[in-house]
């Protein structure tokens, strides 16, 4: 009987030992912080043995095979001893992929790839057995245990990524990348690419890779690297023979001859990424023969991602935002594009080697006050403090959004869009929107 052993008793971990368990794997799982009791209850049910807030070494080190939790960097000693064990480690898309036949579409990216994974998922599922997993929702690894969908949309991180072997999706996304999580990589930039690109590296001349055509890393990295698959790329700025691409508020989309052309005057979602993020969804119904009319109507009924450009509420005139998704500065970028108003901008966290200059524009044209929510503020102070007026700092979310109360006028905007990572004040970033959403319900 192999042994498979899981580090981290999360979603991904706990789905993967019920996999595993069902496949015939005598299953452990070990979590160096507390495992929570959901979680716990299902190991419990299902006589999975666990431990939690400890690592035992010896338990661990006699795997024939270690599932890792993204989180876990491998930069970690008992990774390192793992590896030099000679012990294979996976992420779950790799464990999991192996036992379903269904057809994967992936979706990765430095952002959007959440609204374009949920996107996809919304425009596929009236259609098609489809299920949605990976960073989302529930794990890919119990999905298959419970119902094996035929088809699945994953959303996959570099860090998931980082640990396939043959994990090969029918379908590839690459919506951007720009530079994040770099504390990960050794600080180099390049590492950080190859890892996004790992998700075409086991695909065939059968397969299809989707990707922003406007991206220059991304053309840079193909114009240097020879891939297997067909390529659909998709551009707001070119026309484009086998893809998609804007021109006059319609989309574009041909693939083999076969064009469909698509309205965007009513997409639920604003702002040209998210014509980015439609492109890529409608190009993959289309590869999948949705029809053209409800690839439309999904565009034009969805309603968007929690903590992605939320619409909170409207008090005294004033709109409350909430993008605490925004876990980089890019994101942040796009959150500022599409603000049409003066804006009190909620920013910080913790900073990821983060480079604000592309934000100055927007800055000095958009933003009438900032107000800093981080345990270390001085990068913001330095690189904002001349462009405004008013910058405050404070450590708690109801306090920021008392000081955005008062700083705003009728017609401006209050935005949480934080281009850091949360884990300074925050369990997560769902916390801090969550936080950011009950501070302003109990102004």
């Amino acid at each position: 009987m192999k042994r498979l052993v899981i580090l981290g008793g999360g979603e991904s971990g706990v789905g993967t030992a019920l996999l595993g368990k069902a496949k015939g794997f005598e299953v452990f799982v070990s979590d160096k912080g507390k495992i929570k009791n959901k979680y716990r209850n299902v190991l419990l049910n299902n006589e999975i043995e666990f431990e939690d807030e400890k690592h035992t070494e010896s338990k661990i080190l006699n795997a024939d095979i270690v599932m890792k939790s993204p989180g876990i960097p491998d930069k970690v000693v008992l990774v390192k001893q793992i590896r030099k064990a000679g012990i294979k480690v996976v992420s779950e898309i790799e464990f999991a992929s192996k036992y379903t036949d269904a057809t994967l579409v992936a979706i990765t990216g430095s952002n959007g790839k959440t609204t374009t994974a949920t996107l996809t998922y919304h425009v596929l599922k009236n259609h098609l057995n489809v299920g949605l997993a990976g960073n989302i929702g529930d794990s890919f690894a119990k999905q298959i245990l419970d119902k094996d969908h035929s088809n699945y949309v994953l959303e996959v991180s570099s860090f998931q990524l980082d640990d396939i072997y043959n994990f090969k999706p029918k379908v590839a996304i690459l919506t951007n990348i720009t530079p994040d999580h770099l504390d990960r990589y050794e600080y180099k930039f390049e590492n950080y690419i190859a890892s996004k690109f790992r998700i075409v590296e086991n695909q065939t001349e059968d397969d299809f890779f989707i990707y922003d055509a406007d991206d220059a890393v991304i053309t840079n990295w193909l114009q240097n690297n020879k891939i297997q698959s067909k390529q659909l790329p998709f551009s707001l700025k070119n026309e484009i023979k086998e893809g998609a691409y804007y021109k006059n508020k319609e989309i574009i989309i041909t693939i083999d001859n076969n064009q469909i052309i698509m309205p965007t005057e009513n997409l639920a979602l604003e702002g040209k990424h998210n014509i980015k993020n439609a492109m890529a969804a409608s190009t993959v119904a289309h590869l999948l023969k949705i029809r053209k009319q409800t690839i439309r109507e999904s565009l034009e009924n969805f309603q968007g991602v929690e903590h992605r450009l939320e619409h909170v509420l409207k008090i005294n005139k004033v709109q409350y935002i909430n993008d605490s998704k925004a876990t980089n500065v890019n994101a942040t970028y796009f959150a500022l594009e599409s603000m049409d108003a003066p804006t009190v901008w909620i920013v910080g966290g913790v900073d990821k080697g983060n480079e604000y200059k592309e934000l100055f524009p927007f800055v000095n044209e958009k933003v009438k006050a900032i107000i800093c929510l981080g345990v270390d503020n001085s990068k913001l102070f330095e690189a904002f403090g001349n462009m405004v007026d008013v910058i405050i700092e404070t450590q708690y979310m109801s306090e920021a959004v008392k000081i955005a109360y008062k700083v705003a006028d009728a017609g401006d905007n209050v935005l949480l869009s934080p281009a850091c990572a949360s884990f300074d004040l925050f369990e997560n970033y769902e916390d801090r929107g969550r936080q950011f959403k009950n501070a302003v319900r109990n102004l």
